[in-house]
């Protein structure tokens, strides 16, 4: 199947990039991660651009994986469960490579049901923390 040139000037970063604001907005993917920590909830990587107003593509994913670091990184500080964790591949509902990379809590394959058994132990932590805290 063939792809428009918009769709491949998108997808390859080529584009123009118009507003991508929202991919940088610590707070409010943040609150959307609460949200879904307080539903008991993963989300895609593709839902989670689509609730910042974009389709999925590569370079807006890692874009967003960065400002979930970020948010990680602020949520150590404060003694707080990790919530980059729950956002996921639809595929076999596992974080990405980079979420993968540099971690200390976990030396086994990233994919399988070793990871996934990993991941949903943090996930249940987050989940855990999250709804005890609902107003």
């Amino acid at each position: 199947m063939d792809k428009s040139l918009a769709e491949f000037l998108d997808e390859s970063g080529l584009s123009q990039p118009g507003d991508t604001s929202a991919l940088y907005d610590v707070e409010r993917i943040r609150a959307l991660l609460l949200e879904a920590a307080k539903r008991g909830e993963a989300v895609s990587y593709s839902e989670m651009l689509g609730k910042l107003g974009f389709r999925f593509t590569r370079p807006k994913m890692r874009t967003l994986c960065r400002t979930l670091d970020a948010i990680d990184e602020t949520a150590r500080a404060n003694g707080e469960p990790e919530l980059a964790v729950l956002v996921v591949r639809e595929s076999d509902r596992l974080p990405g490579q980079g979420w993968w990379t540099g971690r200390t809590d976990y030396r086994g394959e990233w994919t399988g049901r070793e990871a996934l058994r990993h991941v949903e132990k943090l996930q249940q932590q987050a989940f855990d923390y999250w709804q005890r805290r609902r107003a």
